[in-house]
């Protein structure tokens, strides 16, 4: 018996099917995402939240010429299986396959793309903005969490929508449940006053003849009347923010009645200027153990079994297996923050992601999580720092983008010890360009003052920790891949170690590869390759971007060789270039071939597979030296 989505190839397809048949196509796209994500991974509690919502969406408007704008992304499954993608979604996040956020060079219907929270309001006025100025009819809808609600950005927009009268709904998908006694009769009711067409068209003529009134009563009056108007929602409903910013509110709705979902978005589509549903959903409906657990439910790596467990993808068999660098930021931080007061740790929204949820577990009070606002945790860190604190501040590198100028404003021109840990440095694999964190060593190498290292393990991770809180000068930046760390012994002890000096791993007297973080393993297998053909390599450890080792660059410097830089970063303006420029300042006539990514967007696939396409494993670096040297 075929499935109702089999049918489905585009939104229109679906706003032909009888409207009593539409559970059953929740019900289905439900089951179909759960068998997929479960097999093959990605995000699957945010897209079970949303099932209902999104059919109800693509039912009332008429997508591409109406537009939706999906906040993050990671909550648009749904919307991909709806636009033309139920066939190709079991490749969702696998290399030359569907990509797991909005990709506007994927389909039509994805009408602005983000892998960033917080940016769908501000996308969606400019949207409005575009059809008022053009001329066109067509309804445009921002849809975002309530985690995304709490950044910066997302409040940014909301003002200045709220004051551009411009025709936008934003719907606040929240699933926190925080507001949940609201939804009962009188909120119910209230919802429907307040979105009835009828008393729409009484409440805009009563604006009107209230402005027709003498001299200043006018004014007065209608002043009166939104008073009034505000006074009756903050009775029933948590609105009043979003009235204060210039919205309209309405609901909270049940983000699962599919009926009352439709009533009241063809509701909507006939009121003017910003207005906001604020619809409550459950993360994970409709798998048990996603609905208990949602946060580790919230995006799933692998096969689940029977228990809902999620097994740890095996290590490749030439590595040697060892903690992901995330699970040792707690070991790490836990025994310096219980010898000093002062250490806390800082983050945006990303507790569990960076292995800070453990280190609140072990020391309460001790770890301040800002939500989705980057700028804000830095400058937050920068005043700890100011008071006498030891701010240790964890964020993916692809976040921390957004706080540049906080670093360099907050944190760097007053001198401040912010530790700024970069999670997820390099290629990130599944989640894509989005979240590659490739531009970190340009954009904080150029911040005076600022050290910045990359551990080649584990060990050589605790140490730079230890080497960042003994810095009390200015701020110190720790990049790091979403990888194992190689090496990690648990009862080691950390060192301080000499700033900005590098280690050579392998003497050699032919090419030297001058590595950095985790390129440091693949240069020592590629010397290992090319040691087999008679090539004897030299490989540096250069664990310090910046500053550098003197007394390494000057033996650089004269060596007559070819030498090497590799990174796991864009080369515009990266490690190879800035040591090129310091190895120009001693003479050095040799040449320096800079390996790390090109100038452009690497797309989404596993890790492993990304450094091969851009010739940084150690096989690829062993083939580019011997093709230098005329040996291959």
């Amino acid at each position: 018996m075929s499935r109702l989505i089999e049918g489905i190839e585009s939104p229109a397809d679906l706003r032909d099917l009888p409207e009593s048949r539409l559970p059953e196509v929740c019900q289905e796209l439900r089951d179909h995402l759960i068998e997929v994500i479960t097999q093959v991974g990605g995000h699957l509690g945010a897209s079970l939240g949303v099932v209902e919502l999104t059919v109800a969406l693509h039912r009332v408007f008429e997508s591409p010429r109406d537009v939706m704008v999906w906040d993050v992304g990671h909550q648009a499954y749904i919307h991909k299986l709806l636009t033309g993608r139920r066939t190709r979604f079991s490749t969702i996040r696998q290399y030359k396959g569907l990509s797991g956020f909005l990709k506007r060079t994927e389909s039509e219907h994805d009408h602005f793309g983000a892998g960033h929270a917080s940016t769908s309001i501000s996308a969606a006025l400019g949207f409005a903005e575009a059809a008022h100025h053009l001329g066109q009819q067509r309804h445009v809808t921002a849809i975002i969490g309530d985690g995304a609600m709490t950044g910066g950005m997302a409040m940014e927009a909301l003002n200045n929508a709220g004051s551009s009268g411009r025709d936008i709904l934003v719907i606040l998908n929240d699933n926190t449940m925080s507001i949940s006694p609201n939804v009962g009769a009188l909120s119910r009711t209230f919802t429907d006053m307040t979105t009835s067409p009828r008393l729409n068209r009484m409440r805009d003529q009563l604006w009107e003849a209230l402005g027709r009134l003498p001299g200043g009563t006018s004014q007065r009056a209608r002043e009166l009347g939104h008073r009034i108007e505000e006074s009756l929602h903050s009775m029933v409903t948590p609105g009043l923010l979003f009235n204060e910013f210039g919205f309209r509110y309405f609901g909270p709705v049940d983000g699962h009645d599919l009926p009352g979902l439709l009533k009241v978005l063809e509701r909507m589509k006939q009121i003017r200027g910003p207005r906001l549903l604020h619809v409550l959903t459950v993360k994970g409906k409709g798998l048990d153990v996603a609905e208990k657990d949602p946060v580790k439910y919230h995006g799933v790596g692998g096969k689940l079994t029977d228990h809902g467990d999620l097994p740890a993808p095996a290590p490749p068999a030439h590595r040697p297996t060892a903690p992901a660098y995330q699970n040792l930021v707690p070991r790490i931080l836990e025994p310096l923050a219980r010898q000093d007061a002062r250490v806390v740790a800082v983050t945006a929204a990303m507790a569990e992601g960076t292995g800070l949820a453990e280190f609140t577990r072990s020391l309460p009070g001790r770890c301040y999580d800002t939500g989705i606002a980057e700028g804000h945790a830095v400058t937050f860190a920068a005043g700890m720092a100011a008071a006498g604190m030891r701010p240790v501040v964890c964020i993916y590198s692809t976040f921390l983008q957004r706080a540049i100028d906080s670093i360099v404003h907050d944190v760097a021109l007053q001198h401040l010890p912010v530790l700024f840990l970069l999670d997820r440095a390099g290629l990130v694999g599944a989640d894509g360009p989005t979240h590659h964190g490739v531009l970190d060593i340009p954009y904080l190498a150029m911040i005076p003052d600022l050290v910045l290292a990359a551990p080649a393990d584990g060990n050589e991770f605790r140490d730079l920790i230890h080497t960042a809180m003994a810095h009390e000068s200015g701020p110190f930046a720790i990049r790091y891949p979403k990888d194992n760390s190689f090496h990690w012994e648990e009862q080691g002890q950390g060192q301080t170690l000499p700033l900005g000096s590098w280690v050579w791993l392998r003497q050699g007297t032919g090419p030297q590869l001058v590595a950095t973080g985790a390129l440091v393993r693949e240069a020592l297998e590629a010397a290992e390759i090319l040691a087999e053909h008679g090539v004897d390599c030299g490989v540096v450890n250069a664990r310090f971007l910046k500053p550098m080792d003197s007394e390494a660059l000057d033996r650089l410097a004269a060596h007559g060789g070819a030498l090497y830089s590799l990174e796991e970063g864009t080369l515009v303006n990266g490690f190879g270039a800035m040591l090129r420029m310091e190895l120009s300042r001693r003479g050095h006539g040799g040449s320096l071939n800079c390996l790390g990514l090109p100038d452009g967007w690497v797309e989404h696939g596993e890790r492993r597979i990304l450094l091969h396409t851009v010739g940084l494993t150690g096989v690829d670096i062993a083939k580019r030296v011997a093709q230098d040297l005329g040996l291959a």
